[in-house]
């Protein structure tokens, strides 16, 4: 099923008899899925089953629900803020949808905003995370999509929560895009509330609110973050700025968990998007792709085409697609300062397990 059809069907903007007999269907098979979970989870829960510790603190960077949340700029913030403190650190990933044992499009996205940063992948973290202590000089590592990765240890869990769509439609998965239950969000220590920009005050609320409810203790730990546009750039790394573009239309091509959040931050940072083309998460581009898009473009009069940095990493260098870069920051300062702190707090404790 394509990929934007199946979000049509479950977050029920399809109608029909059919659409009813597939979302029926769905809902048939969640409790399946909820019960795998339940068990894996109690297994932990119950300290049967005991996550696996290395001799480094691990800071996991995770998500309740499946798409773009905006993990990557965060993992790269999460970086930056360890280095700014002194820390010297790494990145374990699993490697989700590398091709050919390659690196996949998230890993090259953080090679270019955190250069020199050693980075492991490995569908078992922890064997990812023991090799990168016995083979680079680091201190610190960072867990990119880690919270349901309940076999490694770490210090803290920061969850992030995507205003433009916060519980997956209410359903786990099949039905809807939630990979645990809600109350999973008992196990974080931080929430952060991503494309905070994005919708009303009042939604903000409402999310906040509905978090504190189900862990009170987290009142004082849930922060806003925006994505703000930093500029362009093109496959050999030169940048440029937006505002050379503002009086061009502009064609978005990009094969991203949320493609809308992605077409939003491009209006408001003032590029004139006249059209669009959508690929499946995580899509590897064939040349095929590249002529459809460039009928596309010419059949519209539009010369320049502008995808996500996660989407350029993965064509050629000589292309003349440019992407727009992005950068996790927080509207209310002590957001930030929150974040520093509990960093600072987790990446202190260095005792071997």
């Amino acid at each position: 099923m394509n990929e934007q059809v199946f979000l049509n069907l479950i977050s029920g903007k399809t109608h029909g008899i059919l659409a009813g007999i597939g979302r029926l269907g769905l809902t048939i098979l969640e409790p399946v899925y909820r019960a795998a979970i339940g068990l894996r989870n109690a297994g932990f829960d119950s300290g049967i089953r005991k996550p696996r510790r290395v001799n480094a603190p691990v800071i996991s960077v995770g998500n309740l629900t499946t798409g773009g949340t905006g993990k990557t700029p965060v993992v790269a913030l999460v970086v930056q803020i360890l280095q700014q403190q002194g820390g010297i650190p790494g990145i374990i990933s699993r490697g989700y949808r590398s091709v050919d044992g390659q690196a996949n499009d998230e890993k090259r996205v953080l090679e270019r905003l955190c250069p020199g940063v050693p980075h492991e992948q490995n569908s078992s973290r922890y064997e990812a995370a023991r090799k990168l202590i016995s083979t680079s000089d680091i201190d610190t590592i960072v867990m990119d999509d880690g919270y349901q990765h309940r076999q490694l240890h770490r210090e803290l869990d920061i969850v992030l929560i995507d205003a433009t769509n916060p519980f997956g439609y209410d359903h786990l998965l099949p039905r809807g895009l939630l990979r645990e239950p809600l109350t999973a969000l008992k196990r974080a220590d931080l929430v952060l509330i991503t494309r905070s920009d994005m919708v009303a005050e009042s939604e903000l609320a409402v999310i906040e609110g509905r978090v504190r409810k189900i862990v009170p203790i987290l009142t004082d730990r849930i922060g806003r973050v925006e994505f703000r546009p930093s500029g362009l750039i093109d496959g050999h790394g030169r940048r440029s700025t937006v505002e050379e573009l503002s009086d061009q239309p502009v064609m978005l091509v990009s094969g991203i968990g949320n493609p809308e959040a992605f077409a939003d931050t491009c209006r408001k940072a003032g590029l004139r998007v006249e059209a669009t083309q959508w690929f499946p998460d995580h899509h590897h581009y064939t040349s095929e792709d590249f002529t459809e898009i460039a009928e596309r473009a010419a059949s519209r009069g539009i010369h320049r085409v502008i995808m996500t940095v996660k989407d350029l990493v993965k064509i050629p260098a000589e292309s003349s697609f440019l992407a727009l870069e992005i950068a996790a920051v927080f509207p209310d300062p002590k957001h930030r300062t929150l974040l520093e702190s509990v960093l600072f707090e987790a990446s202190s404790d260095r005792t071997p397990g």
